[in-house]
C-alpha cells in the first residue's frame, strides 16, 4: 500500500486548510483508510506566524471541529516552503489565489501536484474564506463536500498518481 501525502493550503492556515486537514483525516479514519494518508496543512503567507510560532486554529473553526469530534489542540499555522514540493503528493488549495501562491512558491508545478479542493466536486468553486465572509457553516459544508470528493478519487489511487 502506497502512502499518499496531502497538504491542504490556504492563506493563513488558521481557518480553511486546518479544517480540511482534520475533516479529511476523520473521514479517512471512519473508513479505516487512515494508514493510507499523511495529512497536514500550511499557509501561503506568514501573516499568522509570529517570531517563528504559528497561531492556533481560529476559535470559530476550533468550535466546529470540536462539535464534530475533532481535537485541533497543538495545530499551529506553518508556512508552505519550496522544499515541501518534493515531500507531498498533493497540494490542495482553497481558492485561485492559493493556487497562484502555491505555484509561485514552488516556481511552477511541473508534476501537476497543485489542485483546488472543490475541483473534486460536481460543482467546482472556491471555498469561501470565513475570515471575510463570517459564514463558517458554509465553509464547513464546502470542506465536507470537497474532502469527500477528494477521498473518493484517492480511494483507488494505490498504484501511484
Amino acid at each position: 500500500m502506497i502512502l499518499i501525502r496531502i497538504l491542504f493550503i490556504c492563506h493563513g492556515n488558521i481557518c480553511r486548510s486546518p479544517m480540511a486537514e482534520f475533516v479529511f483525516r476523520q473521514m479517512a479514519e471512519q473508513e479505516e483508510m487512515a494508514d493510507r494518508f499523511d495529512v497536514a496543512s500550511a499557509a501561503t503567507t506568514d501573516e499568522e506566524i509570529w517570531n517563528g510560532c504559528g497561531n492556533p486554529v481560529y476559535p470559530p473553526v476550533e468550535r466546529l471541529l470540536r462539535e464534530h469530534g475533532m481535537n485541533p489542540d497543538g495545530k499551529r499555522a506553518v508556512l508552505l516552503t519550496a522544499e515541501d514540493y518534493d515531500f507531498y503528493d498533493y497540494f490542495i488549495g482553497m481558492d485561485d489565489e492559493n493556487l497562484r501562491d502555491m505555484k509561485r512558491i514552488f516556481h511552477g508545478d511541473p508534476d501537476q501536484k497543485c489542485h483546488l479542493l472543490m475541483d473534486y466536486t460536481a460543482n467546482p468553486r472556491p471555498v469561501a474564506d470565513p475570515w471575510y465572509t463570517r459564514d463558517f457553516q458554509r465553509t464547513w459544508d464546502d470542506v465536507q463536500e470537497g474532502c469527500r470528493g477528494l477521498l473518493d478519487v484517492l480511494r483507488g489511487d494505490e498504484d501511484g498518481h
